[in-house]
């Protein structure tokens, strides 16, 4: 199979995400609690999870491969709340590109320190002039963003 799908779907995965804060400001304003709004925004995607784990119930884990879980292995979901409460409560105030650009320049900026450390259990991939540059640069393109 090829693999040729894989980056257009994570572009794609990308514009969505660009919709998403937007939406779920949509969602937070017409529900007005910012934390209903988040429940009913998971509750939706645990939804679809359980639907297609219904649809495709396997491979199931083994009893050793749940015993050398990390501790903090499940807390992605958690972490992932924060990006969208932070998205529902935060975009009509700051706009769609502000956020966006924040929430992405921060991203690149801890996934470049995660990868060169190798933290969270990645592997090591050092950081060269060329990333650090290309990491300034988008740090300086979202504050252009922001300031005009």
């Amino acid at each position: 199979m090829s693999n040729a799908w894989i980056y257009p779907f994570i572009i794609a995965g990308g514009i969505l995400q660009a919709a998403g804060a937007p939406i779920n400001g949509e969602l937070k304003g017409a529900l007005v609690n910012p934390w209903l709004a988040s429940a009913v925004s998971f509750l939706l995607v645990t939804f679809l999870a359980i639907a297609l784990f219904w649809m495709q119930p396997t491979p199931l884990p083994t009893l050793d491969q749940l015993r050398g879980m990390k501790w903090w292995a499940p807390l992605g979901g958690i972490v992932g709340a924060v990006a969208v409460f932070a998205g529902l409560t935060l975009v009509q105030k700051v706009g769609v590109g502000t956020l966006n650009g924040l929430t992405i320049c921060a991203n690149l900026v801890a996934s470049v320190a995660i990868d060169h450390f190798g933290f969270i259990g990645v592997p090591e991939h050092p950081i060269s002039w060329v990333r650090f540059l290309g990491t300034l640069l988008m740090v300086m393109g979202v504050a252009l963003v922001m300031r005009f």
